[in-house]
């Protein structure tokens, strides 16, 4: 989308449902959810096992759709998509960081870093210039021709984000990022997505720890379906101005 063109708000999501059929029982894992993301906000979404975060993250990262109810991202509705346009979407507009890396364990950091390209048909020469940029902007760049088995957890973290990174996303997604790394290694990343928030990326962060979540300029608490709770940080204070009460 154009510059000019650019929504003030990203993400626009009014009376979302969510329903699983399981059997005779039916699972509502949203029950009507609204809110707004505000372009370049870093979002963190909290909440238990069961509280549908990870069912909104896959759909506001445009791998399932809605049972019901408005999603817009970026302005566009998502529900008017067809499948292929999804993927174009999630290639080009967003990028992904998952808990578990998912590198491929056989290629290089650089290999890594290029698929997405590589998908896009992006030439071999400027894969290859702008993979080796992405992981130099996350100080991997000593680090090109290594394999994720010759990397620590936190550089791994780091291809995985140089990766979601490559292609200029307008949006971020991360989906417990820090979930299976030590504390330094964590604390390191959390420091990356605060440069890549100040550089103007929107990011949104799925955790289940309040100390990962208050990294963020934003926590979004959900529970049973619902958003319970919506808290913004200003001047270092948290500030409450939503709660289910």
């Amino acid at each position: 989308m154009p510059a000019d063109t650019k929504t003030k708000d990203i993400i626009v999501v009014e009376e979302l449902t969510k329903h699983y059929v399981m059997g005779e029982t039916v699972v509502q894992a949203l029950r009507g959810v609204s809110f707004t993301i505000l372009r370049g906000s870093f979002v963190a979404i909290m909440g238990p096992s069961g509280s549908g975060k990870t069912t909104l993250m896959d759909i506001l990262g445009c791998l399932s759709r809605p049972t019901s109810g408005v999603y817009k991202l970026d302005g566009t509705s998502v529900a008017q998509l067809t499948e292929s346009r999804l993927a174009q979407l999630r290639n080009h507009e967003i990028g992904f960081v998952f808990q578990n890396f998912n590198l491929l364990s056989r290629t290089t950091a650089l290999a890594n870093v290029e698929l997405p390209l590589l998908y896009d048909g992006i030439p071999k020469k400027d894969r290859t210039r702008r993979a080796r940029e992405t992981l130099e902007s996350v100080e991997l760049g000593d680090r090109v021709h290594h394999k994720p088995n010759e990397l620590s957890g936190g550089q791994r973290q780091r291809v995985a984000i140089a990766r979601a990174l490559v292609n200029k996303p307008s949006i971020l997604f991360a989906d417990e990022p820090t979930g299976n790394l030590d504390s330094k290694s964590g604390e390191s990343i959390l420091a990356l997505f605060a440069d890549l928030h100040a550089q103007g990326n929107t990011i949104v962060m799925v955790t289940h720890e309040r100390e990962v979540a208050e990294h963020a300029e934003r926590i979004m608490s959900f529970r049973d379906g619902k958003l319970v709770k919506d808290e913004w940080r200003e001047n270092g204070v948290w500030d409450l101005r939503y709660s289910a009460g």
